[in-house]
């Protein structure tokens, strides 16, 4: 099949967005699919490229970098390359800054879409940009996300949560297919808690620095843990400059300039071995909206898991999704800086029951929550897709089909 591929989101990058994107371009590719990726440019990567054997175009940003104009831009180039372009079977986006209008335009171009939810500006607009709290913008644009949903053929998303909450919106369950998040555990494999003979031990947090993500709440939980024990928390990921001056003036006003380490996001191929040198990785995603109504599925913790760490984790049904409490990790009470630290010092304190929950947790990650099995379900939903209603393929496929066997 020709298929197009759209993402409002920079390509390669290190956030989970990107390795999602990769691995999901991956499965397309490896099944045999001609894939056209278009995403935003920053100036540097080149316009035209290739990557993981996908085609790839990059649409400059315009010379006004405001959100909003910068995804109209994005929008209006993919709606011009579809114009212009040989005819695809299955067009697959990731935002309503491009796939309203390829939802809208389906029936006149002759190709399926698919609506890939990993998460919906209306929620999550207001976490990056505080000042769209109490707008008009977070509803029009939440319209324009029913649009999409209503128009797309199949729609996917990350967690039983997230798919609970379009079907609050009226998207049929039938058309909804989950797809958790994964892990490659060839790359991040499982490896033996550091022994620290004494040291001081290392609590990680990798991923964004998103509103959402509960920073505030790990640093808030630290006096509480290095009263009783000594530790080392790092954080490390991507953020905008307001999130970490955040947090860097919180870290000032509870004085753990000495405990805390503040660091920039790293290539995405190195988060093995960061993860590998954590006594203990931590997920304090907060009780909101975005977390709880939406839904997500946090790569960090299966990437955790698979690297065979002990985990601490907010209590939240995501989380459950992913990990069995007191098995595959610790759980806090969601936005309890207190219990949080306490779940963390009783893996810093108890040497058999943190090699117990990385053991539980490596095995589950690497058997059950692996991009290999992503794939597979990806490629059931293009399947289904492009076989209309009768059970037949579509007439242009099968004429494809015929012609590429014979």
């Amino acid at each position: 099949m020709r298929v197009l591929y759209t993402a409002f989101d920079l390509v390669p990058n290190p956030k989970g967005a990107g390795t999602h994107i990769m691995h999901f371009l991956q499965g397309l590719v490896n099944a045999g699919h001609a894939v056209q990726l278009i995403t935003p440019g920053d100036g540097q990567l080149p316009a035209i490229d290739t990557y993981v054997g996908a085609s790839v175009i990059r649409v400059p940003p315009p010379p006004d970098r405001n959100f909003l104009a910068h995804a109209l831009c994005f929008g209006e180039a993919v709606m011009a390359h579809v114009a212009a372009a040989p005819r695809y079977d299955v067009v697959h986006y990731r935002s309503i800054w491009s796939g309203l209008a390829l939802a809208q335009h389906k029936a006149q171009y002759g190709y399926r879409t698919i609506f890939e939810v990993n998460g919906l500006p209306s929620i999550e607009l207001k976490y990056h940009y505080p000042t769209l709290r109490g707008s008009e913008l977070p509803q029009k644009i939440r319209e324009q996300e029913l649009a999409a949903l209503a128009l797309s053929d199949a729609i996917l998303c990350p967690s039983a949560v997230t798919r609970a909450f379009l079907m609050s919106l009226d998207v049929p369950r039938d058309r909804i297919t989950v797809i958790p998040n994964g892990v490659n555990p060839a790359e991040f494999a499982a490896t033996p808690l550091p022994d620290r003979n004494g040291g001081v031990p290392t609590i990680l947090y990798s991923g964004t620095l998103a509103d959402w993500q509960g920073l505030e709440l790990l640093l808030e939980a630290m006096p509480h843990l290095i009263a009783q024990r000594p530790a080392h928390l790092r954080i490390i990921g991507r953020g905008r400059q307001r999130q970490r001056k955040q947090l860097q003036k919180r870290v000032r006003k509870l004085g753990l300039e000495d405990v805390v380490t503040l660091d920039a996001a790293v290539p995405h191929h190195e988060m093995p071995h960061v993860i590998a040198a954590a006594d203990v990785c931590v997920a304090p995603l907060a009780l909101n909206d975005r977390n709880v109504t939406q839904g997500c599925c946090p790569i960090k913790v299966i990437e955790y898991m698979s690297c065979a760490r002990p985990i601490v984790a907010a209590n939240l049904p995501v989380v459950r999704e992913l990990v069995r409490e007191d098995v595959d990790a610790l759980l806090f009470a969601p936005d309890d800086a207190e219990d949080l630290a306490r779940q963390i010092g009783r893996v810093l304190d108890d040497v058999l029951l943190a090699k117990k929950l990385a053991t539980n947790a490596a095995e589950r990650a690497r058997s059950k929550l692996t991009w290999h099995t992503a794939q597979k379900k990806l490629l059931k939903v293009y399947d289904k897709l492009v076989v209309d209603v009768a059970g037949r393929v579509s007439p242009r496929l099968a004429r494809r089909r015929f012609a590429d066997t014979a």
